[in-house]
């Protein structure tokens, strides 16, 4: 998928960076997690949250939202891709996160968390940290 990834990944850190940014996390956030949504078409989109809880044997923690970007999600159009499955935006998804944790401006509110995790919102979760 992306094949305009640094186009795409240029998008992305914007919109990372602006939430990051601009929003106090709260003092009780432990984790974050970013919530992956299948919209409609060819159409997927990223939401940002932050939770309260951090427990790598039960996905719940990420149900435990203290903060979220809420409409601001970040949204990937797949129709002029090869591959629109969802693991194709999900492995996307999580190569941007995985550069962005090495790279990104904010790179150090994630990191300094307890964990990252991303999924879409009716699935399992997978970890990053």
């Amino acid at each position: 998928m992306a094949k305009n990834y640094d186009g795409m990944y240029t998008n992305f850190t914007e919109w990372l960076d602006n939430l990051l940014e601009n929003n106090d996390m709260p003092e009780n956030t432990k984790a974050f997690n970013f919530n992956l949504y299948d919209e409609a078409g060819d159409v997927y989109s990223v939401q940002l949250i932050a939770s309260d809880r951090f427990d790598i044997n039960d996905d719940e923690w990420a149900c435990h939202e203290v903060w979220s970007s809420e409409e601001d999600v970040f949204y990937v159009n797949a129709s002029d891709e090869d591959d629109k499955s969802l693991e194709a935006f999900h492995k996307f998804i999580s190569e941007m996160i995985s550069d962005y944790l090495k790279n990104g401006k904010y790179k150090d509110i994630l990191i300094n968390s307890k964990g990252i995790g991303i999924g879409f919102v009716d699935g399992e979760l997978e970890y990053i940290k």
